[in-house]
């Protein structure tokens, strides 16, 4: 798993935004278009994407995009 692709896929998943504004530090809770409707497009996206289950609760505690994507791959060992 890369962490490039997957900012792209976590990028497609807000509206307005675009993939070169999304870095591995970017606390992704405080963007202006964050809110319950896109976590639960990055939960089906990484379902889907990944064939990993995460819990709001894992959303809840990953706080940047490199900590997410490292909680996916750990998953998926």
């Amino acid at each position: 798993m890369e962490l490039e692709k997957f900012m792209e896929k976590f990028a497609g998943q807000f509206e307005e935004i675009e993939v070169a504004n999304i870095q591995a530090d970017v606390e992704y809770k405080t963007l202006d278009t964050w809110d319950s409707l896109t976590a639960m497009s990055v939960q089906v996206m990484i379902e889907d994407e990944y064939k990993i289950n995460i819990t709001p609760e894992d959303l809840k505690s990953s706080v940047t995009v490199l900590d997410l994507f490292e909680l996916v791959k750990s998953k998926s060992i």
